[in-house]
């Protein structure tokens, strides 16, 4: 039996093969310091534990209707006008498992087979496979460094029209890899530009909350020519609760909906219940990680520069640094990748390839710093002895 061209197309997911790399050495007695994976360290809030298991005991076991509790959608729709001043009906919103649940359902209703969908690079890793399992194609618009990872909207608007059939931009921020955030002016800009040229703007607005200088801004401040893709992972600690949501203009809610009943039929009752205390209730948890985040990035970006390091622009959100490493992965032929595991041989910490986000991160590598302090302090110790080892 033969494997689908769609699903062979698929590629590693390379910070999940570096993390099993970690586990298995972890297995065999080896102390491995985590900073490769995006997954907050701080537990679930009690309040939203509480909810689950009172919904549990209530009696919410069951289907819900397909987009989702109207108690929960009702909440998302307060917050964002609490947290942006944009009105968004509850009606507009499908919860879904996760918000990798509705990057799919998004891609798999708005592209057809040779739509393509412009992406940064480098851009979060999985981004790419949703559009070319949808049958469409990325076409990457590299950001840099010195440009603090941001697009340039004139070279948005040049690969349109050098692409025919663009039929959205996937904007990140902050971002994954980067911890970058787009300035206000240019994500008016980027919505002014997707309404010019009758385009859709997607906005992957998983980190906001997340941010220590600057403010975040929802795409729908500015236009409603958008799709929003968001979640309680990574602001709420819920990772493995698999909650998210989609935003989606009204005009595709039904379609949406027979996508969500089909694939999905409803995301977990108890989850659903928590995701609604944690809007609610969980504002003094979300101010203490986010403190203890902020604390953790000072310290590491700190650490690194006092390497000899050159971060030419501090990250401000998510829980990322990207680190331009190329003089330490020439070695390995500029391969992130092999770098990465002679980190984890000789250093042992857990760290993600650049390559992993696209061939403009090629070099770099990434730390996550959703990880304890004393963790990130004896990583950095073992990191600036590897450094010293290795130049």
């Amino acid at each position: 039996m033969s494997i689908s061209d769609r699903t062979c197309g698929i590629t590693p997911f390379l910070v999940m093969e570096v993390l099993e790399k970690a586990q298995e050495m972890e297995r065999n007695g080896e102390h491995i310091i985590h900073m490769e994976v995006g997954e907050p360290d701080f537990d679930t809030p009690d309040c939203v534990k509480r909810a689950s298991c009172k919904a549990l005991d209530d009696g919410h076991t069951h289907y819900t209707h397909s987009l989702g509790i109207i108690e929960l959608r009702q909440g998302i729709a307060d917050d964002y006008k609490k947290r942006y001043g944009v009105t968004v009906d509850p009606a507009n919103i499908a919860i879904t498992q996760g918000t990798s649940p509705a990057m799919l359902a998004l891609f798999s209703m708005i592209l057809n087979r040779g739509d393509k969908v412009i992406t940064s690079d480098p851009c979060y890793a999985c981004y790419d496979n949703f559009i070319t399992f949808a049958g469409a194609e990325p076409v990457k618009i590299t950001v840099t460094e010195e440009d603090s990872f941001q697009y340039r909207v004139s070279a948005i608007r040049e690969a349109i029209d050098a692409n025919p059939g663009v039929k959205a931009i996937l904007i990140n921020s902050p971002a994954n890899p980067t911890g970058s955030l787009l300035t206000e002016e240019r994500m008016k800009a980027i919505a002014a530009l997707a309404e010019e040229k009758d385009i859709w703007v997607v906005s992957d607005e998983i980190y906001h909350g997340l941010v220590y200088e600057g403010q975040e801004h929802s795409i729908l401040e500015y236009t409603d020519r958008a799709f929003v893709l968001n979640g309680f992972s990574k602001l709420y600690a819920m990772t493995g609760w698999r909650l998210g949501y989609l935003i989606a203009p009204p005009q595709f809610l039904r379609t949406l909906q027979n996508v969500c009943q089909n694939f999905f039929i409803s995301a977990n009752a108890m989850a659903q219940w928590g995701g609604v205390a944690a809007l609610k209730d969980a504002d003094l948890d979300v101010a203490h990680m986010k403190k203890t985040y902020n604390e953790r990035r000072i310290y590491m970006l700190d650490r690194l520069k006092g390497m000899g390091f050159n971060i030419k622009h501090d990250p401000t959100g998510a829980f990322y640094v990207l680190v331009n490493m190329k003089h330490l992965a020439e070695k390995f032929g500029g391969s992130s990748l092999d770098l990465a595991y002679d980190i984890l041989e000789k250093a042992k910490i857990g760290v993600t390839p650049g390559i992993d986000f696209g061939p403009g991160a090629e070099g770099y590598i990434r730390f996550s710093y959703a990880t304890a302090m004393d963790e990130i302090k004896e990583g950095m110790n073992r990191l600036e002895r590897y450094v010293a080892a290795n130049s």
